[in-house]
């Protein structure tokens, strides 16, 4: 008897801190290739060492020839300077190809790519989730992502590292 009371508390303190979420019982989201994430307005894709990593080895270049044809250096929110992709004059990421339509390192995406849009700020709330909407239309349409899946993808996108300038 002792146990069971003592389990129910246990369960009950459990269900008491747990933090409900708007997308509990999942978020719909399915890509549908639009490329609007890649292009068309300003952004910044940081670079974490896993990332360069895995891009030098996808286009076969020294991680200083990447470099060069491939990125930029941006101020951070430290002030401090950080590796990130580079963006074309119409803000096109460097990486998109026009005539294939798509990224052209598609295997070997940054995280921060792969994670989209289940990135922290997107899924703070229903209301900015909407509005991230309006901009993607692969949101709330398709596949329905678990709340386990999209708490795993927010993490990996919160945990990019970027690469600081005084590091390479």
């Amino acid at each position: 008897m002792h146990s069971n009371l003592l389990e129910f508390q246990l369960l009950s303190c459990r269900k008491f801190f747990e933090v409900s979420m708007f997308y509990d019982k999942g978020l719909k989201f399915e890509c549908n290739r639009c490329s609007d994430c890649c292009r068309k307005s300003p952004g910044f894709v940081y670079l974490s060492r896993a990332d360069l990593t895995n891009l030098c080895r996808w286009f076969r270049l020294s991680q200083q020839e990447f470099i060069e044809q491939y990125c930029r250096w941006v101020q951070y929110y430290d002030n401090t300077e950080v590796l990130c992709l580079k963006e074309r004059s119409n803000y096109d990421c460097t990486l998109w190809n026009k005539d294939s339509g798509g990224c052209a390192a598609y295997g070997a995406r940054p995280v921060q790519c792969s994670t989209y849009p289940f990135w922290s700020w997107m899924i703070r709330d229903q209301d900015t989730w909407n509005e991230c909407g309006k901009d993607c239309p692969g949101i709330n349409k398709g596949r329905l992502w678990s709340k386990n899946e999209i708490e795993t993808q927010s993490n990996l996108y919160d945990k990019i590292e970027p690469i600081h300038k005084n590091e390479l």
